[in-house]
């Protein structure tokens, strides 16, 4: 006897939509006044903050009340690209991180994305790797960080803070471009498996 999958309707279904539904309004408030304005970059944050925690939440729920859908399989990954390729775009927009580090986060994010569909179809499963996860962490931080408006506030702090949140790319983008050839190598040595399996 199969078990009953679960339905689409749920909480963390409707949190990953609400998170892709929060993308255009965390992009209106990053790049109102160009990103010159305190209060609009603190709302920001906030937006930010909140749309990042519905992903830890849903993805919780999901695997504690056996409620993952392949609605869920597609739409989280789409929505957690869609806020962080925003912010990426939005922070280089507003001249706050240089847009080398956002074109190759977001080809490396994309392109992993794409790596792992098409291995998918070919019936390999590439789960997210320590590494990967890792890349998240300090990737969330240093957006988060560079969301704040640091670079407007005047002080020894907000500008040592700036420079901590440089240090956190950098690390994140090590990591991403690491991991980024590690799956590559992965999804090579799968495809072969599978091609004599």
């Amino acid at each position: 006897m199969t078990e009953a999958k679960p339905s689409n309707w749920n909480v963390p279904n409707a949190l990953t939509v609400v998170r892709i539904l929060g993308v255009p309004l965390f992009g209106w408030l990053l790049l109102t006044e160009s990103g010159e304005s305190i209060s609009w970059r603190i709302c920001a944050f906030i937006a930010f903050a909140l749309l990042m925690a519905t992903d830890k939440i849903d993805g919780d729920l999901a695997r504690k009340y056996n409620l993952i859908t392949d609605f869920g399989k597609l739409a989280d990954p789409i929505a957690d690209k869609a806020l962080t390729g925003m912010a990426f775009i939005g922070l280089s927009l507003i001249g706050v991180l240089w847009w080398p580090v956002t074109i190759l986060m977001l080809v490396r994010e994309w392109g992993i994305t794409l790596m792992r569909g098409f291995m998918v179809r070919r019936g390999v499963v590439m789960p997210a790797s320590k590494g990967g996860k890792l890349k998240t962490v300090l990737q969330s931080i240093a957006i988060g960080g560079y969301v704040l408006p640091l670079n407007l506030w005047s002080g020894v702090v907000p500008t040592a803070l700036l420079w901590v949140m440089h240090l956190v790319m950098v690390a994140a983008l090590i990591v991403a471009l690491v991991t980024g050839v590690q799956y590559v190598f992965e999804a090579r040595a799968a495809a072969r498996e599978a091609r004599f399996a």
